[in-house]
């Protein structure tokens, strides 16, 4: 199969120029002005229309097994395919937890059946299961998983020895939720005591603060440094963890920073009118701290964004705040939200693409995507910047059927999806004959 995009404007490694792509069995096969003499089988017109590479998002949580009432693999790759994200990293703490490499056999299994998407898994930590964490196939893992703070069960790392193990001995990326649990449970008790069983949700980033955030950071970061560990902190939400990072190219790090989606749009205004729909872990923070935030994704501080997609039912969040569980449905309207900063001035096309596309591929050591290059991948996304995207119920895929977006209307619009190329997106539907996905690869001696 022989497919020629023409007259695209493609955003790719820190420039915007206008190109034709040929997509030959899946891959690249030319990137030049004028590829319309070329005899193919489809030709896909992009005239007025943006072309970014596939998005890989390196934070999902798409809950299966276990959890499926909430979402599985094939209903949230659909969303995220039609959201314009190609490529997934999928989190450990579903039911059981994956913490062996036969659990994430089991993910890659159901993936391989049911996913609309590129795939790949992360294992979790455990206080005690390191000799699992210690015979992984680097090949198909995209890293270990540890959870500072902010978990239950046995996927909470809180002993010491443990976590001197871990970052002494794991070779591949680990990756942290850092948030202190001590400093969250003083700070809840306290406003228990304050407002009993009716604590407002606007409690949240009070509760789950910002000196919760900054310690367990600071601890992270200590032991990758005394370790020399190739360590990656997801999901930063405060002005004050950005002071422990710096803004040098992320080829020089060994310790990488991530901020989603969520961070960037949100602030803790919005919890009086949208409540138990946006708490999530960490929690979102003040209108300073999302300032800076994006101010830290154009100086580099920031190195990669990502969406923390972590869907529950509607009901579960319309419990009062102690009970609602904390995590938001994203992946479908991620890129969209981006695309909306760059409207208002704030992030650049070629900055979106670098953080949400190209130095996920980078950190992780992706084989052959992230960017559009000849001999890679063709995942890739039609992005149209003079049409608009509204929000509504029918619209929504996530399997548990609401956004916090709901209604707002987006200033853009996603084309096409394509993954592996074949179109998989079509700008309305999702297209399951066409769906060809595989488990990423990685090259640890990038």
């Amino acid at each position: 199969m022989k497919t020629l995009i023409t007259n695209a404007k493609v955003v790719n490694e820190r420039d915007i120029k206008e190109l034709d792509l040929l997509v030959e069995d899946g891959l690249i096969a030319k990137i030049e002005k004028d590829l319309q003499h070329k005899e193919v089988d489809e030709v896909i017109d992009a005239e007025n229309l943006y072309l970014f590479p596939g998005v890989i998002d390196d934070q999902v949580h798409f809950r299966e097994p276990g959890l499926t009432q909430k979402a599985t693999i094939a209903s949230e790759s659909q969303a995220a395919v039609a959201g314009g994200i190609t490529s997934f990293m999928e989190m450990p703490n579903v039911v059981p937890p994956t913490t062996n490499m036969e659990a994430i056999k089991q993910k890659i299994s159901i993936a391989e059946a049911t996913s609309f998407a590129n795939y790949s898994f992360y294992i979790g930590a455990t206080n005690n299961n390191i000799n699992d964490l210690l015979v992984l196939d680097n090949d198909l893992v995209c890293g270990v998983k540890v959870f500072m703070g902010a978990s239950t069960g046995s996927l909470l790392v809180d002993d010491m020895d443990a976590l001197h193990s871990i970052f002494s001995s794991v070779e591949i990326p680990i990756v942290t939720h850092c948030e202190d649990n001590e400093m969250i449970l003083k700070n809840y008790h306290k406003a228990k005591a304050k407002y009993g069983e009716k604590i407002p949700v606007s409690m949240h980033p009070s509760i789950r603060s910002a000196d919760a955030c900054e310690k367990s950071t600071r601890l992270a970061i200590s032991l990758a440094e005394e370790y020399n560990s190739n360590l990656h902190v997801l999901h930063i939400s405060t002005a004050q963890e950005l002071e422990l990072f710096s803004n040098k190219p992320i080829e020089e790090k060994n310790i990488t920073a991530e901020v989603c989606v969520h961070h960037l749009w949100f602030n803790d205004n919005d919890y009086s009118k949208l409540g138990n729909l946006i708490k999530c872990n960490p929690a979102i923070k003040t209108k300073s701290d999302q300032e800076a935030l994006i101010k830290a994704v154009n100086s580099n501080k920031l190195d990669i964004i990502a969406t923390d997609h972590a869907p529950h039912t509607f009901e579960e969040k319309m419990g009062d705040y102690s009970s609602a569980p904390a995590g938001i449905p994203l992946v479908q309207h991620s890129l969209l939200s981006l695309i909306d900063h760059f409207k208002k001035g704030q992030l650049k096309l070629e900055t979106i693409v670098e953080k949400a596309c190209h130095n996920p591929a980078k950190r992780f050591a992706v084989k052959d995507r992230g960017f559009i290059r000849e001999g890679y991948h063709a995942d890739l996304v039609l992005i149209n910047l003079n049409k608009s995207t509204i929000v509504s119920e029918e619209n929504i895929l996530y399997k548990c059927g609401w956004s916090p977006y709901l209604n707002h209307i987006f200033q853009s619009k996603i084309e096409k999806t394509i993954i592996n190329g074949r179109v998989i997106y079509d700008g309305k539907n999702v297209i399951p004959s066409n769906r060809r996905v595989f488990p990423l690869r990685f090259d640890r001696n990038l």
